[in-house]
């Protein structure tokens, strides 16, 4: 039986800025369109921690059941290490994407925006089929897709549009770049895991482009979602604060690079949440200050 703390470990918490930055960063660019509505805010955040929640756990309990994870570097994974059985965290999973679905129907009726309930069935079902089912998008190099679309654009603009009606430039741009840094951590964690994953069948991007490719990759993510900013700058120059990102980036691209040991590339994973986290505050911050500008 599970203990509470492995459970905690089980939802991988460094995660979970993946989840909080593309509503911070929709929130802000709602207000800077003079929209910005807290109650929507919250169940959007509501809607995005939950789902992130519940696929870490759907990811644990398919990759367990598949044995992906019965040699592997890195956190606790309840199924791979015997700590819980596979249905219940399988249950567990489903249990947060009713309670995302939940917190989103609420959101569609106070809005009035039933087209979203679409998105929100798409969203949950994309997050199952992640690693879940018989063919696993995950298994074939498309996870990064996934998290681009979905904890990048989908998160950052569907929380915009819930509280202003429309987005707007700088929402797209802040969707785009932590999105990227979205994937940037994913790649983070499938580089390392590239051996494990490939004996097992495991076809993600970093397997695909090889771990030379697939390091380079991590770090022109990191470099574009930051540079990005600079489209922005001539409206809105306080959005030039992101810049300020560019020293914490050093050291997770210095390891990502020349990290050889698959332990090492462990604090990457903190590193790049907190990096996302980092962003979101900074790009919103930019917002709020450029609306006064």
């Amino acid at each position: 039986m599970a203990t509470a703390a492995q459970w905690i470990q089980g939802a991988r918490l460094r995660t979970l800025p993946a989840a909080i930055a593309p509503v911070l960063i929709g929130s802000a660019a709602a207000y800077e369109l003079h929209a910005f509505r807290l109650p929507n805010a919250i169940l959007a955040a509501l809607v995005a921690l939950l789902l992130q929640i519940g696929v870490n756990y759907a990811n644990d309990y398919s990759d367990g059941i598949r044995g992906t994870d019965e040699d592997r570097v890195g956190p606790l994974r309840l199924v791979g290490s015997g700590a819980a059985k596979p249905e219940q965290v399988k249950w567990a999973a489903f249990a947060l994407f009713g309670a995302a679905m939940l917190c989103g129907l609420i959101l569609v009726i106070i809005t009035q925006t039933w087209w979203l309930i679409l998105v929100g069935i798409g969203c949950v079902l994309a997050a199952w089929g992640y690693t879940g089912g018989k063919n696993p998008y995950g298994y074939l190099g498309l996870g990064d897709v996934f998290v681009f679309v979905f904890f990048g654009l989908v998160a950052t603009l569907g929380t915009t549009y819930t509280q202003a009606g429309q987005v707007s430039l700088a929402a797209v741009i802040g969707a785009i770049g932590t999105g990227l840094i979205a994937c940037a951590l994913l790649m983070a964690n499938n580089v390392r895991d590239i051996p494990t994953d490939t004996a097992a069948g495991k076809r993600t991007l970093a397997v695909r482009l090889g771990d030379r490719h697939a390091r380079e990759s991590y770090v022109l993510m990191l470099a574009v979602s930051i540079l990005l900013v600079i489209v922005l700058a001539p409206t809105k120059p306080w959005m030039l604060i992101v810049l300020l990102l560019i020293p914490a980036c050093l050291m997770p691209a210095w390891l990502m690079v020349n990290g050889k040991k698959r332990k090492s590339l462990i604090p990457v994973l903190k590193q790049t949440g907190l990096i996302n986290l980092g962003y979101s505050l900074l790009f919103s911050l930019g917002l709020i200050l450029s609306r006064g500008f």
